[in-house]
């Protein structure tokens, strides 16, 4: 609007020109317009800022106020289509300065607008106040009421088509087949559970994060009750053993880190990877390794050997083959450990995502396995690939031929450390000297009785706030309830929630002193939700009610509580010391149980201690601190 008035105000009298007459009545009109619109826009703003997230009274005038910007967006429509059409009229012969700013208005008017459109096709809520007929699930339903069922039916299948949808314009870029649909149309299902009884926008979950963080950081800081590890003795057999296993997380780390090829090489060695991995690509492949699926440029195969430092040789199989549930993997003898390494990749693609996101719980039944129980569906789809492969295919035979006295090993990071701890308990009884190491698995993988079954063979390794360790339906359904808790607790503004939190986030200081769920409150009062609690909560949905509801043993709800597999070594940063250009950071480590891991942590290093680098160098560090000891 600024550049505009300036050009009108230059340039005012000089309209003379063939189109010049056009030409002044769109800069005047879209003056009046572009003002119009930022009076809108400023009023949303100002009314906006009102309130706080549980009370809307201050902000009803708001709807009225949004429904009057979207009115102007006709006006801004046909001005837009207006200046396309002057633009394109080759018969107007006015000053090249006057077009080119033209032109470029013209150009910012279509993309707003087209960007608006995108942002209200993937936001916008069909459902709208349809909600409200979730108050009918599990509350005094008229089960006679076949219009109210079908009402009811008709509003969750219609929550699920929208989530579908979505899903679908996320992954366009993929061949989708039948076993994409099943998965879309699972994750719409899981999305629409967890969803379906809040209302709450992503900018009221990021200020819920952020109070979050906030208050676990001043909880920290006073005086808490011991993490609940299984603590000994410095000379103790326990405190052997985990010495032991640390040092042979380090070691096998190094080939889980592999799996992801040249993406892990490039991201860990930016400035020389590329250089190195050149010199390797045109080399021929091994003839007597066996290489399945799309790596004409040599470069995940190169980088395999660059990570690991093993031999052509060494390697008796390697798939880069990936769709959903069906990810790559490599089987390689690793002579250092006496092993025969099977190798799974972690999360890399939109199909390794859509594995993840199929979180359904099925039966693993196993012959002579008394430890049945619950798994993650499509993590255990996966290992089912992989065991077909190993077996039917007859690469374990050919490894064990090569190398009989050597012991199985399988491991892998995230949504490869969780589909090789289900593998593992799939071959178990095939080779019994087994041994998994899982590192950084997700948290929902195993019901109680098979993550106990897994103690004798698996290891899992979690760094530090790690989010995927801990993420499972139950998890995220008590996130949900603390979120929603929190913000209907505050009296501050939303904006000055989010403003002083990324100060907080980026700067650090001390914590705000928001008020929480915890002030001033008794403990009776806390297991009572607040009224503005209940205004942001719909109901509870299926999946929280299980969590409570002791009814559910005779049948098992949608989302059981699961657990991470094996024994569990937890990382934890015990101190960091900042230089100019480099960083010391000393680890310690410890055995865990699965229930300091049964909730979600809030951190900026909830991402970045999941992350392949970071646990490799925490396992190094480790290792190379107990060797310098020894």
């Amino acid at each position: 609007w600024m550049g505009i008035l300036a050009l009108y105000t230059v340039h005012k009298g000089q309209f003379n020109c063939p189109g010049g007459g056009l030409l002044h009545s769109y800069l005047l009109v879209l003056l009046v317009l572009l003002a119009a619109i930022i009076c809108a826009l400023s009023a949303l703003v100002y009314v906006s800022m009102q309130g706080t997230i549980s009370n809307p009274g201050p902000r009803k005038s708001l709807p009225k106020l949004l429904y009057t910007r979207l009115l102007l967006y006709l006006p801004e429509f046909i001005w837009a289509v207006v200046g396309a059409v002057w633009v394109s009229d080759g018969s107007v012969r006015c000053e090249k300065t006057v077009i080119n700013v033209v032109i470029g208005t013209v150009i910012a008017s279509w993309v707003i607008i087209i960007f608006t459109v995108i942002g209200v096709v993937i936001v916008f809520d069909p459902l709208g106040g349809k909600k409200v007929f979730y108050l009918t699930d599990g509350v005094n339903r008229n089960l006679e009421s076949s219009q109210s069922g079908q009402l009811l039916y008709n509003v969750k299948n219609t929550a699920t088509r929208v989530w579908e949808k979505r899903i679908r314009l996320l992954c366009c870029c993929i061949v989708q087949d039948d076993d994409h649909r099943v998965a879309f149309t699972s994750i719409a299902e899981l999305f629409r559970t967890y969803f379906s009884d809040t209302d709450l926008v992503p900018s009221d979950i990021a200020a819920g994060l952020t109070l979050l963080h906030q208050e676990q950081d001043k909880m920290e800081s006073c005086l808490k009750e011991p993490e609940e590890v299984l603590c000994h003795s410095p000379s103790s057999p326990v405190t052997d053993d985990l010495d032991i296993e640390l040092e042979n997380a380090a070691h096998y780390m190094l080939f889980a880190a592999a799996a992801y090829g040249w993406p892990y090489y490039i991201y860990t060695n930016p400035f020389t990877a590329l250089c190195k991995l050149n010199g390797d690509c045109c080399r021929n492949r091994p003839a007597d390794s066996d290489v399945t699926g799309g790596d004409r440029p040599n470069f995940h195969f190169g980088s395999i050997l660059k990570i690991t430092g093993l031999q052509y040789r060494d390697f008796i199989h390697i798939s880069f083959h990936n769709k959903i549930y069906e990810i790559p993997f490599f089987v390689a003898l690793d002579h250092k450990k006496e092993a025969i390494v099977v190798a799974v990749r972690g999360t890399l693609s939109f199909e390794d995502i859509l594995t993840d996101l199929s979180a359904d719980c099925e039966d693993l039944t196993l012959e002579d396995v008394l430890e049945n129980g619950f798994v993650h569906k499509g993590i255990t789809q996966a290992a089912n690939y992989i065991y077909r492969k190993l077996i039917n295919d007859g690469i374990l035979n050919q490894a064990f031929t090569t190398a009989p006295e050597y012991k199985l090993v399988i491991v892998g990071h995230s949504l490869g450390g969780g589909t090789a701890s289900i593998l593992a308990i799939m071959l178990r009884n095939s080779f019994p000297t087994l041994k998994c190491y899982a590192f950084s698995p997700p948290g929902g993988l195993l019901s109680k009785s098979l993550a106990d079954y897994t103690k004798h063979f698996i290891v899992s390794v979690i760094v530090g706030k790690d989010l995927v360790a801990r993420l499972s339906m139950p998890n995220m359904e008590d996130l949900k309830r603390r979120i929603v808790r929190i913000v209907a607790n505050c009296n501050r503004p939303k904006y000055q929630i989010l403003l002083r939190g990324c100060w907080y986030e980026v700067f650090g200081g001390d914590p705000d002193n928001f008020p929480t769920e915890l002030d001033g409150r008794s403990q009776d009062a806390l297991t009572q939700p607040l009224l503005a609690e209940e205004s942001l909560m719909v109901h509870r949905s299926p999946s929280y009610n299980a969590l409570e509801d002791e009814s559910h043993l005779n049948s098992p709800p949608q989302y059981p509580h699961l657990y991470l597999p094996g024994k569990i070594i937890h990382i934890v940063e015990q101190s960091s010391s900042r230089r100019l250009c480099s960083s010391d950071i000393k680890y310690t480590a410890r055995w865990s149980n699965e229930t300091v891991f049964s909730s979600i942590l809030i951190s900026p290093k909830m991402i970045t201690d999941h992350m392949p680098d970071v646990v490799l160098k925490a396992l190094t560090s480790l290792s190379q601190e107990q060797g310098s000891c020894i």
